[in-house]
């Protein structure tokens, strides 16, 4: 069927591109340990992959011919809200503990019990959201035309506790860290590099990136956060909690929803749309911050060779064509003023005898000078002395 959406195809182009981007700088990062930026990572893109699936099948459609997969995605859409700003959370943390770090090393111990409880926050408490949205869920979801599989919850008070107030609860912790970790790093700015440099999976460059992805995916959640709940819930009564059998009577039914309608509603449209378009966002944020860094260009480089090596295309070394020049090394107790007598011919072929190796460095002292060069009398002396200059260009240097 003809598609009713009016960024149809540009959404499912971009959805697409956006699963790719934020996947790319990846493997870098789980070598770096940064368990809160992988989970960002993996938050965006599957949430893009999804929501890249919805609007090719249910591009003017209202099919339920894939119930299973609705369950799953309807469900791991609602925590990839909550897990991007857990994610978040995260990375705010982490650059606040570094800020206010006290040992410069780090041990082993240490870096796991961070990644243990990144983990709780990032992935325990979307999966924690999940389940408890089933205690405020209507019926099994909805299909919204030109959108695809949509969770559905029920405008109860207990909502707002259980599911609705996570964003913007994680969202407001991730601006205290965030405060905080700017006041310590303007108290101990002369000291930053050195705390930064003690963490070999971190440099300041990417600390700069980490907290501005931070602060950025904080300014937009909280808002946004907000008007969600505010546009999806506007126009809808709160309803009393009666019982666990009150609300989920009927729970197998799919409410099917035509474009016509919930585009008609500008509320619930401002809603769905800031939903699905945030998951894009984020992606795109993340790569223009990560994806052209320092490091991302190392790695593209090396993966583009590897795969030029497989067609017979190899990469020339940069060889850099040095004169050999002979120089002659200034000994500790060398001292110009030892040498009375100029520079005679002799010498001078002398110097191209003992320069002809390319790397042959010779030790001058006062003996082994006047030795090769016997003070001339003032009579074999000429007022007009001419410094000969060696016939291969040899450099003399004291």
């Amino acid at each position: 069927m003809h598609s009713t959406d009016p960024t149809y195809p540009l959404f499912p182009i971009l959805s697409f591109l956006a699963f790719v981007v934020a996947l790319i700088p990846l493997p870098w990062h789980l070598q770096a340990w940064n368990s809160g930026t992988c989970a960002f990572m993996l938050w965006t893109s599957l949430a893009c992959l999804v929501e890249f699936v919805n609007s090719i099948l249910w591009a003017g459609s209202l099919r339920n011919d894939l119930p299973i997969w609705c369950d799953i995605s309807s469900k791991f859409l609602l925590g990839a809200g909550v897990g991007i700003t857990a994610s978040s959370l995260c990375i705010s943390r982490r650059l606040h503990n570094i800020a206010t770090t006290q040992n410069v090393s780090i041990s082993l111990a240490e870096k796991r019990r961070a990644i243990i409880i990144d983990l709780l926050i990032a992935l325990g408490i979307p999966v924690l959201v999940m389940a408890l949205h089933y205690v405020v869920q209507p019926h099994r979801y909805d299909i919204l035309e030109d959108i695809g599989c949509y969770a559905a919850t029920y405008n109860t008070l207990p909502a707002y506790f259980l599911v609705l107030m996570w964003p913007v609860l994680l969202g407001l912790i991730s601006f205290v860290y965030s405060a905080l970790t700017f006041r310590a790093f303007w108290k101990r700015r002369l000291q930053f590099a050195q705390l930064v440099s003690s963490n070999s999976s971190l440099s300041i460059s990417r600390y700069f990136r980490l907290m501005m992805l931070s602060v950025t995916d904080m300014v937009l959640t909280v808002p946004l956060g907000v008007f969600s709940i505010f546009f999806g819930t506007q126009g809808i009564g709160l309803a009393p909690w009666i019982s666990w059998e009150d609300t989920h009577y009927n729970f197998s039914r799919v409410v099917e929803v035509p474009a016509i309608f919930w585009r008609g509603d500008p509320s619930y449209r401002i809603s769905v749309e800031l939903t699905r378009w945030l998951f894009v966002g984020s992606a795109f944020v993340f790569f223009a911050l990560f994806g052209f860094a320092g490091e991302a260009q190392r790695h593209y480089s090396k993966l583009f060779w590897a795969c030029a090596k497989r067609v017979g295309l190899e990469k020339k070394e940069k060889t850099q064509t040095q004169a050999s020049l002979p120089s002659w090394k200034k000994p500790a107790d060398f001292n110009k003023s030892d040498i009375s007598a100029p520079v005679s011919p002799g010498f001078s072929s002398k110097i191209s005898r003992l320069s002809s190796s390319t790397d042959a460095t010779f030790h001058v002292g006062r003996d082994s000078f006047s030795k090769l060069c016997p003070p001339l009398s003032p009579s074999s002396v000429k007022t007009d002395t001419t410094a000969y200059i060696p016939k291969n260009d040899s450099t003399v240097k004291y």
